[in-house]
């Protein structure tokens, strides 16, 4: 089995917030995953676009629950992150959206709700890099990892083997394992990490958890 990452999750409207926990993240893990939302396809408004940031050399992928992110496609791509996942439920011209993120040398990802099946997503397959599978509350820390939607996982992989695939909502030391083992490619943890008492600590249990060198 590849190793599985486990990228820690930046949630928040707050600027200072924002700091504090890109520092805590980094200060243990080179990969992360920030929340930008807009409160139309979301219940609330995370952060502005123009506030996100991240010291140079790290990877970040930025989850982007936005109803139209076409229309912030110069705003996205001029942060020059590693990864830029939309969702499938999304409006907008998401080919024409990907092939600018391409021509840009960015990778494009598609987040699926519970609800929406990987067949929705077939036509557009050849130009998606990553597909995130959303177990969460969108825009919020928490939420519950649905096991069963680990089905996607595996019918993805036989559309697309080489297909990076993500889940978000719920990681934790219980189900890290589990979630590893059946097939995906990146742990999006948040509510797991920051609400820990050692975040470091917790982040190095999920890492033991999904190598399968637990004590």
């Amino acid at each position: 089995m590849a190793t599985t990452t486990v990228c820690p999750t930046v949630t928040t409207d707050n600027p200072d917030t924002y700091a504090r926990q890109v520092e805590l993240t980094l200060s243990y893990a080179h990969r992360i995953h920030i929340d930008v939302a807009d409160g139309i396809f979301t219940s609330h408004k995370l952060l502005d676009i123009e506030n996100v940031w991240w010291p140079a050399g790290v990877r970040a992928d930025l989850h982007v629950m936005y109803q139209n992110p076409e229309e912030h496609t110069a705003a996205l791509l001029a942060l020059r992150p590693q990864l830029i996942i939309v969702h499938a439920e999304a409006d907008g011209d998401f080919l024409k959206f990907a092939t600018e993120c391409h021509r840009h040398g960015i990778e494009v990802g598609v987040a699926l709700l519970a609800e929406t099946p990987p067949e929705a997503i077939v036509p557009a397959l050849h130009a998606i890099d990553h597909v995130l599978i959303f177990s969460g509350h969108l825009g919020h820390f928490g939420g519950h990892a649905d096991m069963g939607l680990l089905g996607k996982v595996q019918k993805l992989r036989q559309l697309k083997p080489q297909l990076e695939i993500g889940w978000d909502g719920g990681v934790n030391d219980q189900n890290a394992r589990a979630l590893a083992l059946g097939g995906v490619d990146v742990l999006n943890a948040g509510g797991y990490l920051h609400g820990a008492m050692a975040p470091k600590t917790a982040y190095l249990k999920l890492l033991a958890e999904v190598s399968g060198r637990r004590p």
